[in-house]
């Protein structure tokens, strides 16, 4: 949409150009050519309750200027070619000089409803025009915006900065009040490239590390329906300000007085931002400094004592701690004890006790835990002499943990006393499982369809990692489950047994018995069954040998001489027939 000002002009001889014909606005200017133009924002914000100042300029070309000019502002909606149809529902003053061709102008109390697009239009003698190509948006806000906080310059220790609050001023007739949590100073409103307005306050200060994490809010109100109210807003900022190393320290651990040949560490501390990133070591001679170490923490064997102290460093600076004073007490160096191999079941290993050597002519005597060697002393590289003590060993699962001491006795004084001093060392030796086994709950005969549950225990270094149970089945081994722990339902009996497994091995446990006993029910119905069956034959038997007899024995009885009467019984579903004879 390039084109600024569409307009119909009236010539003095009454001919008529016609460069944007009525109805046409904004979203029908493409490859419209104007001749005249307006310069004013496209959008602008305005807060309900205060005014709207609206910077705004035209410029007709080739028609002189007549001193006879009206203009005003016609909302989208209304007939945009009319100038009576300009804006009544608030008040509109034109501030800029239009002979000047200045059409400022100012709102005056506009709400949320007064949000839309107006069109600038002005008449003059010799032309008439509505800048209907560059609308002006207008949005009006319930409310405040919130002010912003700037920062002008590195935010660094040392530096010096300006720190900035704005609020936007778009009724400069009526600015916001700024305030703040930094130095209160007055406030100023200043006009902006485009016209419009911000309101400010200000303070310049020198950056410090006290700076860094400070928190600055600042809050703006704006009065509104002529000051009866106030709308308010607030934003917060925080200073990140990077410094060099502050408050460095050194310390020792153990503290107090320390024997030759212990272990101390020294840790260097410091604040800065970014952090440190080296710290360096330094012990105090007597021909000057001299550079030990490079690191936060300085761990060595004693071997002297002296000053210590370290240098922080970032990349805004250095600094240097206090010295602390290492006191090194007047007795024997320890020995060390070493251990070269893996220390692991079945590895040879070679166990060596030593001890500084300073005086190789009349060196200490070493003793120790171990089965006692004879010592030897040796020429170092550098040509010192250390004296030695070794034992090769082959380790088993046995060996954790045990403790090896070595004691160091020097002779001094011509062999007249003696100073002594002790380490000890304790293994840790790495094995597969031992001693694994397994276990049933509840022990003893259990009855089918109860729950069982096994565990399987090892010890092991590193811990077993995987516990496998298996059955033993008529075919072989069979997996039934993975874990330290077996819960199931019994169906049925036999042998179980796990195997604990770690990184170098595993182990079997002996197998343990799960008996599951008969179903009672099933042996007293088979009991029973028995007897019945029993009891049957027997009746049977009777009953047969019964009539062989009266077969044998006794004839037909006849009818004039006998009388038969029959009587039945039955026995367990069974008829038996007794036969009473009356003579």
């Amino acid at each position: 949409m390039s084109a600024a000002l569409c307009v119909t002009v009236l010539t003095v001889n009454m001919f008529l150009s016609v460069f944007c014909p009525p109805g046409v606005l904004a979203d029908d200017c493409e490859g419209v050519t104007s001749s005249h133009f307006i310069s004013a924002p496209k959008k602008m914000e305005a807060l309900s309750g205060t005014c709207l100042l609206i910077p705004c300029g035209f410029t007709p070309k080739d028609l002189l200027t007549s001193s006879e000019v009206s203009a005003g502002w016609i909302k989208r909606g209304d007939d945009v070619y009319d100038i009576s149809n300009t804006v009544k529902t608030f008040t509109v003053n034109m501030m800029g000089n239009l002979t000047e061709k200045n059409c400022t102008s100012v709102f005056s109390g506009l709400n949320t409803n007064h949000s839309g697009e107006y069109f600038f239009r002005v008449e003059m003698r010799w032309f008439k025009a509505t800048a209907v190509c560059d609308p002006l948006h207008v949005t009006v806000k319930d409310s405040a915006w919130s002010p912003s906080i700037e920062v002008s310059g590195d935010l660094k220790e040392e530096e010096s900065v300006s720190i900035t609050c704005s609020a936007r001023t778009p009724c400069p007739h009526s600015p916001p009040e700024l305030t703040w949590s930094l130095q209160q100073d007055s406030q100023r409103t200043e006009k902006n490239t485009d016209g419009t307005f911000t309101t400010k306050i200000q303070e310049n200060i020198t950056l410090s590390d006290t700076h860094d994490g400070d928190n600055i809010t600042c809050s703006v109100r704006y009065p509104v329906d002529g000051g009866k109210r106030n709308k308010t807003a607030e934003t917060s900022l925080t200073l990140s300000v990077s410094y060099a190393p502050k408050d460095t320290s050194a310390s020792i651990s153990p503290s107090g007085v320390v024997s030759a040949g212990s272990w101390v560490e020294l840790s260097c501390s410091s604040r800065a931002k970014p952090p440190a990133r080296t710290f360096t070591w330094f012990r105090n001679s007597k021909p000057g400094p001299v550079l030990v170490y490079v690191g936060q923490v300085y761990k060595f064997n004693v071997s002297e004592g002296g000053e210590f102290y370290c240098v922080a460093l970032n990349d805004l600076g250095n600094q240097t701690s206090p010295v602390v004073l290492l006191n090194l007490e007047d007795s024997a160096w320890s020995p060390s004890i070493k251990v070269s191999g893996d220390l692991k079941e079945e590895e040879s290993v070679s166990i060596t006790c030593s001890a500084q050597t300073p005086c190789p002519h009349s060196p200490p005597e070493l003793t120790w835990s171990l089965q006692q060697d004879s010592q030897r002393t040796e020429k170092n590289p550098d040509g010192t002499f250390t004296t030695k003590i070794q034992e090769n060993m082959i380790l088993s699962d046995t060996h954790d943990g045990d403790n090896i001491t070595c004691s160091v006795r020097y002779p001094v004084d011509g062999g007249k006393r003696k100073k002594t001093a002790e380490t000890n060392l304790t293994l840790s030796v790495s094995y597969a499982p031992k001693d694994t086994s397994a276990s049933i709950s509840p022990s003893g005969v259990v009855s089918a369809g109860t729950w069982v549950e096994l565990s399987c225990s090892s010890r092991a270094k590193p811990p077993a990692r995987t516990f496998t149970w298996f059955w033993n089945s008529k075919h072989g081994p069979v997996l039934v489950s993975e874990g330290q722990v077996y819960r199931f339902n019994v169906s049925e009996g036999g042998e179980f047994y796990c195997e604990a497994l770690n990184d170098l091995g595993n182990q079997t446990s002996p197998v343990v018995l799960l008996t599951v006993e008969e179903n009672r029910m099933f042996g007293l119905s088979l009991h029973v069954t028995l007897q019945i069956l029993g009891i049957l034959t027997l009746c049977s038997s009777i009953i047969i040998l019964e009539c062989g007899i009266r077969s044998r024995f006794f004839k037909k009885p006849k009818k004039s001489f006998f009388s038969v009467a029959s009587k039945s019984s039955t026995l367990l579903g069974t008829t038996t027939a007794t036969t009473i004879v009356n003579l």
